[in-house]
């Protein structure tokens, strides 16, 4: 009885809440002359905070036109402004602006659904060894974290230096298909320097941090490492994650003017790598059993990061230099 009677009061309290933001919106149009998409544009800086406002707005809306025009296609956005400023008896000659501000929010909406879609199909993708795109891929990973030690075979334990489990690294990308490899490849073709010194430092992450007498004088019974292409095939599901949960707009919305693209999420990707190396190295694990924990405390601490508004994870280094200069 207790709980329906708690149902009976959160429906009641909802629909309660609902007209009466309802009403509080038909009076605020009243008294200022403008509609709620127009206070949005008006009063609140590009980014993700008035994105994510012009989002819940259309979404929000009682007009079915409004609810779609989140879903619409990136050719269709500007007839859909259209529509909108005719529904909401909006003059584009008078408010030129609010076209261009609706304009840019849509392709960032828009343009975040794709890329979840694009993304998807990559995680979706197996591994194909008689696919030579991928073998070329594969190969390229090699020889930018390696590239003074040539490989010796396709088939080799040369792949375990660079973190896979296996002298076949193809079994390695079952959980996250061509993704985690394009990924891989992008670090380390973009970021090469950074690459290497992740891949060095996660096979001796104590010693990176001291000099030589230091590291023994502590007598370290051993350093605490990672596989480098496992962890970032992990990283890339972490990633997916974020990116599919909607937590990944703040950032997205704040660093894509227009709409976010594959390239974003890799860059993202390459902070993530960059950030949890360094998150690794200061909780100074006793083994590797503990990699969950850590990747769990690392996951609710970029959460937080981007329950902000302002945020950006933006990294300091040569993969971002585009991101960061938009």
């Amino acid at each position: 009885f207790s709980f329906f009677a708690r149902m009976f009061i959160q429906v009641c309290l909802y629909f309660y809440c609902k007209c009466l933001w309802r009403c509080l919106k038909f009076v605020v149009r009243k008294l200022t002359g403008q509609c709620e998409l127009q206070r949005i544009c008006y009063n609140t800086k590009p980014g993700a905070a008035r994105t994510m406002k012009i989002e819940a707005s259309l979404k929000g809306s009682k007009s079915k036109r409004l609810q779609t025009s989140v879903n619409v296609h990136p050719d269709a956005i500007e007839k859909t402004i259209d529509d909108i400023m005719e529904l909401k008896r909006i003059n584009p000659d008078i408010n030129p602006q609010l076209g261009v501000s609706l304009q840019a929010c849509l392709l960032q909406i828009v343009g975040y659904r794709n890329l979840i879609a694009e993304v998807e199909k990559l995680r979706r993708e197996p591994y194909d060894s008689e696919n030579p795109q991928h073998e070329e891929m594969l190969l390229k990973l090699w020889k930018c974290l390696k590239p003074n030690s040539p490989l010796k075979a396709r088939i080799s334990k040369q792949w375990c230096e660079i973190g896979f489990q296996g002298d076949d690294p193809k079994t390695d990308f079952r959980g996250m298909g061509l993704l985690g490899l394009y990924n891989l490849v992008y670090f380390a073709e973009w970021d090469t320097e950074i690459a290497q010194q992740v891949l060095s430092d996660s096979l001796h992450p104590k010693y990176s941090q001291l000099s030589k007498a230091e590291y023994e004088k502590k007598k370290f019974d051993k350093a605490i490492g990672y596989s480098f292409a496992i962890v970032g095939i992990n990283i890339t599901d972490l990633a997916y994650n974020l990116l599919v949960s909607g937590a990944l707009k703040t950032h997205f919305y704040n660093v894509a003017p227009e709409a976010p693209t594959l390239t974003h999420f890799q860059q993202t990707f390459c902070y993530l790598m960059h950030e949890f190396h360094k998150f690794w190295i200061d909780e100074d694990p006793l083994d590797i059993m503990e990699f969950n924990r850590v990747r769990e405390k690392f996951y609710k601490r970029i959460l937080k990061q981007l329950q902000n508004p302002e945020m950006a994870l933006c990294p300091h280094f040569a993969a971002s230099e585009s991101l960061i200069n938009m």
